[in-house]
């Protein structure tokens, strides 16, 4: 498995994942910036996704739905903040109410993520920021942490299929 981290830091209220790759920065980043392939790791397996909008550019949105088990729908959003491909991607992550729009009573994350060479491939870290403690104990009850880890092990195969 590719996943080869991913630390849950109280104090700084962070969830940091890393990830190795043996393929080019150039080859990762199509996995965020080509929304069939997005949509084919974001989410845990049982959760697959559906990128409905795919706007990679700084005040673009990324709109998107989870279908579970038993065919219910969870959907999320991003805003994106910055973008330096292929190296860097910052987004706040939300959910989104049955309609797509954002639910301002669900917590948000801020979340940079960078695309480093690393032992001639590369190396992903995805930060997620939450902005206080019960938002992330929140996220983490809902399995965010496993959930995250499940969704970024499916990368693997996109890579070398």
């Amino acid at each position: 498995m590719s996943v080869t981290g991913l630390d849950k830091d109280l104090d700084n209220l962070t969830l940091t994942l890393v990830a190795d790759f043996a393929a080019p920065a150039e080859r990762v980043w199509r996995l965020w910036s080509d929304p069939r392939q997005l949509e084919r790791w974001w989410g845990p397996p049982a959760f697959p996704a559906t990128v409905e909008e795919h706007d990679l550019t700084p005040g673009g949105d990324v709109t998107y739905y989870m279908t579970g088990p038993e065919g219910e729908r969870y959907r999320g959003w991003w805003r994106v903040a910055t973008v330096d491909a292929p190296r860097s991607l910052e987004f706040t992550d939300g959910f989104a109410d049955a309609d797509g729009v954002p639910d301002a009573a669900m917590p948000t994350t801020a979340n940079r993520v960078t695309l480093t060479e690393h032992d001639g491939g590369t190396r992903l870290e995805m930060r997620a920021v939450f902005d206080t403690t019960e938002q992330m104990d929140r996220l983490m009850m809902m399995g965010m942490d496993e959930g995250l880890r499940e969704a970024a092990g499916q990368m693997d195969a996109l890579l070398t299929g």
